[in-house]
């Protein structure tokens, strides 16, 4: 590596840094053993910001990853939902990226950071790939090691900065579905990112309260911060309004887009009103609220105590 730095990289913009999602996301096949796509759909929003989706083939629940670079470090938001490195090569495709990335931009010593937007297994499943990889840190799979990283004093109400170096990505407690829940903020693209509390599909809701305080408290972050599109971790909607794909579906031909808008996250606080906490599943246009209905991995998990980590692969 060249020991001569290049000038920092400005990601304080008066306006949101431009970005693409002119993408036909990969999404499965009628028969995955003949699916010809790559196991990792790898997208540019900008040179700063990737977007990864799993195959579908790989793993049913085909889940989003997002890595952003900064001038001292990136992030790895989720690493997906299939150990193997054999079927599931994320940190070979990381390692690409990050090295393409620094031909163009050379640092000594840069970090990677393989963090979660939530800890569910599939989000977590591949980080053993990073284990022993120079320069990384593997946030742990507990709300106090979550809350520790990043600094969080009081949780859930406080926000607090995480800063890859010049990006000053804002980190907003969420949970609801999970406990260890966040939200990331990027002002650099003004991307919102959701996890699996918002997105266009099934909300699976554990602890109701939270999740009602959690929207409630993203809605009044969107009122003062601007927000180019909220971008969660899955597609689980047709383009057809109220229409899902069944669950563990490994074909998916006309999902909608990943990208959500502020307009649609308002929304849930009118759904939320409306359901008023009553169990069961609740239909709207843009997303389903399972309100105490067990997810799969959840009723996996319960169903096979003794499961190792992967076997839902």
């Amino acid at each position: 590596m060249a020991s001569t730095a290049v000038a920092p990289i400005v990601f304080e913009l008066p306006a949101a840094a431009p970005g693409s999602l002119d993408v036909q996301w990969i999404h499965g096949s009628v028969s995955p053993k003949h699916n010809t796509d790559p196991d990792i759909q790898v997208h540019p929003y900008n040179e700063h910001t990737i977007i990864l989706r799993q195959n579908m083939a790989v793993h049913a629940e085909a889940p989003f990853m997002f890595l952003l670079f900064g001038n001292d470090r990136a992030i790895l938001l989720d690493t997906g939902a299939t150990r193997s490195p054999d079927f599931f090569p994320l940190r070979q495709t990381v390692d690409g990226l990050i090295d393409r990335w620094l031909e163009h931009h050379p640092r000594e010593q840069y970090e990677l950071v393989v963090a979660h937007t939530h800890l569910h297994r599939d989000h977590f499943e591949a980080d053993p790939q990073f284990s022993g990889r120079p320069n990384t840190v593997i946030v742990g799979k507990t709300l106090a090691a979550t809350q520790e990283f990043y600094g969080f004093q009081h949780w859930p109400q406080e926000q607090v900065v995480f800063d890859l170096g010049g990006r000053r990505l804002q980190v907003i407690a969420t949970p609801g579905h999970e406990e260890a829940e966040v939200s990331i903020y990027d002002p650099y693209t003004q991307l919102l990112f959701t996890g699996d509390l918002v997105y266009p599909g099934r909300l699976y809701i554990r602890d109701w309260e939270a999740f009602a305080d959690s929207i409630d408290r993203m809605v009044a972050f969107c009122q003062t911060h601007p927000v180019s599109h909220i971008l969660g971790c899955h597609i689980e909607m047709s383009i057809y309004p109220r229409l899902d794909y069944l669950i563990r579906c490994n074909y998916q031909p006309y999902e909608r887009p990943l990208q959500m808008t502020v307009e649609q996250l308002q929304s849930m606080q009118g759904a939320i009103a409306d359901i008023d906490g009553k169990p069961g599943i609740h239909i709207f246009d843009d997303y389903i609220i399972y309100n105490g209905v067990p997810d799969r991995y959840f009723t996996y998990e319960v169903m096979n105590p003794d499961a190792e980590p992967g076997d839902v692969c």
